[in-house]
């Protein structure tokens, strides 16, 4: 999944569960057809090799990850864009909530995608009225 901050996924796929996240990653990088560019792409260690990083170099963006311990050639990066990584980890911890959508036992991919849909809908609608009602218990304490 890409997503932008807590809130927003951009694009999402699904691979086998025996799959490396690296491959994937990079399908579904080629695979956006309008990427976001000049901006800083937050990346697990788990695509911290040298053909994801130079991918999402040529789409415009800049790869933001720590290199990992025994890295031979390890890079310079931004700690401070780094730590906002923690944004994406909590719209996945959000979507555990919803078990169904990361229990896939005999679904099709297209099921599967509209689970986790409707989950980020339904994330984003909760996330409203919360916004809505503090913004009404703010009006009345007035």
């Amino acid at each position: 999944m890409i997503s932008i901050g807590d809130r927003q996924a951009m694009i999402s796929g699904l691979s086998g569960g025996q799959t490396h996240d690296a491959p994937e990653g990079r399908a579904l990088l080629k695979s956006w057809t309008d990427p976001v560019a000049d901006v800083p792409m937050l990346m697990d260690r788990a695509c911290e090799g040298d053909k994801t990083r130079q991918l999402v170099r040529d789409l415009g963006m800049t790869p933001v990850m720590q290199p990992k311990a025994n890295r031979k050639d390890p890079w310079e990066f931004d700690r401070e864009i780094c730590k906002l990584r923690n944004e994406v980890e909590r719209l996945f911890a959000r979507l555990k909530c919803w078990g169904r959508v990361f229990t896939r036992y005999g679904n099709l991919d297209v099921m599967q995608l509209a689970l986790v849909n409707i989950a980020l809908i339904f994330d984003m609608i909760l996330y409203r009225q919360a916004q809505i009602g503090g913004e009404e218990a703010g009006a009345t304490s007035n």
